[in-house]
């Protein structure tokens, strides 16, 4: 597996889990990965609760069970922060570099996710 490949999924796999503790288990959200003009790529995460937004606390303990969640985002991304919308917010972080070309396909619908 790249290395551009973990980093992606591990960044959609943590803004997702977000969603499900913060927001609650079954709550739809909207996946967005796309590669942007400047040659970065933009992860995004919209759920329909504008009041549950991230918090950087800090670094978790060793023992903690929880919490590494945006410390890992914080680290892999150029850049991250969220978007609200009325009744939505965007999660999103910027990743360096492009996908190898095996990867690059023509623009997909988004992917919702709904509870089970």
């Amino acid at each position: 597996m790249h290395r551009y490949d973990h980093d992606v999924r591990l960044c959609v796999t943590e803004l997702l889990t977000n969603v499900i503790d913060h927001v609650g288990e079954g709550t739809p959200a909207t996946v967005r990965v796309a590669v942007l003009p400047t040659g970065r790529t933009r992860v995004e995460v919209t759920d329909p609760d504008p009041r549950a937004l991230p918090l950087l606390t800090g670094p978790a303990g060793a023992t903690d069970e929880s919490g590494r969640g945006l410390a890992l985002l914080d680290a892999l991304a150029l850049r991250w922060g969220v978007e609200q919308g009325g009744d939505r917010k965007t999660v999103w972080c910027e990743l360096s570099g492009e996908p190898p070309l095996d990867a690059v396909r023509a623009p997909a619908a988004p992917a919702v996710r709904s509870g089970r």
